[in-house]
């Protein structure tokens, strides 16, 4: 993302005093400023006038890129760790956001009714196999014609980029900045089949720039 917008997304982050946490401020400056993850969600809800829910929504700063790349679909994130939901909501509302909700919900439990597009954003690994099936169901009825269901996630395909993948999520549960670790990372043609079975049309394209992660983009649309 340009830098200027890395910037003004990363200060809604900062602490309320000076002598406060600075963690989520430069996690957000790295993180934007070195993932092609948001751009490319972004790219691919261009031109969509559905809402959009954000599953596994962590801080919230897809809504954060969205606003700054002119997006402005009704946005809705919800995650089971409810000090980061307080803290995208916190920040959401320092920037202005308009247009944006969180709400803290247990996925493995329940998931929250909605109409729309979904973003299913670096979590399908993280969640047992059955409970990806449960999600990726879940998701796919909440489409509408138009819709797309965009997901960001590794890919299992044996290749390195896939080995360093997993090393750096059992690392970030491990720090403690992920309440779990990976489970299983999704097969390719596994979810081809899912998607056309649900009448989706679905590209995939790989998200992970100058990183050394196995990262895809998976956008599905219901048409």
């Amino acid at each position: 993302m340009p830098r200027e917008q890395v910037r003004a997304i990363a200060n809604a982050f900062l602490p309320a005093r000076p002598w406060g946490n600075y963690w989520d401020h430069c996690y957000t400056r790295a993180k934007l400023g070195s993932d092609p993850l948001y751009p490319g969600v972004c790219d691919a809800l261009r031109g969509t006038t559905a809402p959009l829910l954000d599953l596994g929504c962590g801080l919230g700063l897809l809504a954060h890129a969205l606003r700054a790349q002119g997006i402005a679909l009704a946005y809705r994130g919800v995650d089971n760790d409810a000090g980061k939901v307080a803290r995208a909501g916190r920040a959401a509302s320092r920037a202005g956001l308009a247009d944006v909700d969180f709400a803290t919900i247990d996925l493995a439990r329940e998931y929250p009714t909605h109409r729309g597009s979904v973003a299913l954003l670096d979590v399908l690994q993280f969640i047992p196999p059955q409970a990806q099936a449960r999600a990726l169901d879940a998701a796919i009825a909440m489409l509408v014609p138009g819709a797309k269901l965009v997901i960001r996630t590794g890919l299992a395909d044996g290749s390195g980029r896939a080995r360093v993948t997993r090393a750096v999520d059992v690392l970030s549960r491990a720090v403690g900045w992920m309440n779990a670790g990976p489970s299983r990372y999704p097969d390719a043609e596994q979810l081809r089949a899912r998607f056309d079975a649900a009448g989706l049309q679905a590209e995939f394209t790989p998200l992970y720039g100058d990183t050394p992660f196995n990262n895809w983009r998976v956008v599905a649309t219901k048409l």
